[in-house]
């Protein structure tokens, strides 16, 4: 049924796509914080701070900036993404294995993946996978702030490739990380046909 989630999808509204937008950047921020208290790092209080001035669409920019304490905090102040380093290296490697993993699902359940709700560059073959991505980032995160690496060798994409395998916690059952991206990836799908389906009924009660 490609074809007709192709169309469904084109015509996600601008309301619904903020909607659903705005719930990804908060899971995002929110995770952030969960990674940051595990760590026992005191800007955890300043990241749930942000969930409670979150608003629609992230108008106020609280992803942008509860980024920046998220990376200061598990990295040190002076650490920027756009720096060359192991450690970028490590994130940037992991970070595309969960788009890749993220990409496979939006195709397998009959979307495209160049229509996102926020990413919206014409050159982006990946708007969407890099939209849905953005709450996984912190497996990523953790693995790399635990291995710390001083080189990006062989040993450290087999650590993030593993991550694939590993048994997480969805839906209070026991899934492959794998698996877990599915469920999610659908979850935001089914959350996006209710949201379309309110907005029409709602539509139609106006008239």
């Amino acid at each position: 049924n490609s074809s007709k989630r192709c169309r469904e999808q084109a015509d996600w509204s601008k309301d619904v796509q903020a909607y659903i937008w705005t719930e990804i950047v908060r899971r995002k921020i929110m995770n952030q914080a969960e990674l940051l208290k595990y760590k026992e790092l005191k800007e955890a209080d300043l990241l749930y701070q942000y969930l409670d001035e979150l608003t629609l669409n992230d108008e106020t920019q609280r992803e942008g900036h509860a980024a920046k304490v998220y990376f200061n905090a598990l990295f040190g102040k002076s650490f920027s993404r756009e720096q060359d380093n192991p450690v970028n290296a490590a994130l940037n490697y992991g970070y595309a294995i969960l788009l890749s993993t993220v990409n496979r699902e939006i195709l397998s359940l009959g979307y495209i993946t160049q229509l996102g709700l926020n990413h919206c560059n014409q050159f982006n073959p990946y708007n969407l996978g890099s939209d849905l991505m953005e709450p996984l980032r912190g497996f990523i995160d953790e693995i790399v702030i635990n291995l710390m690496p001083t080189e990006f060798n062989r040993d450290i994409k087999l650590s993030l490739i593993e991550l694939l395998s590993k048994d997480v916690k969805i839906n209070d059952t026991i899934q492959t990380f794998s698996a877990a991206v599915r469920i999610y990836c659908k979850s935001v799908f089914d959350a996006l046909r209710v949201q379309a389906a309110n907005e029409i009924r709602f539509i139609e009660y106006e008239l």
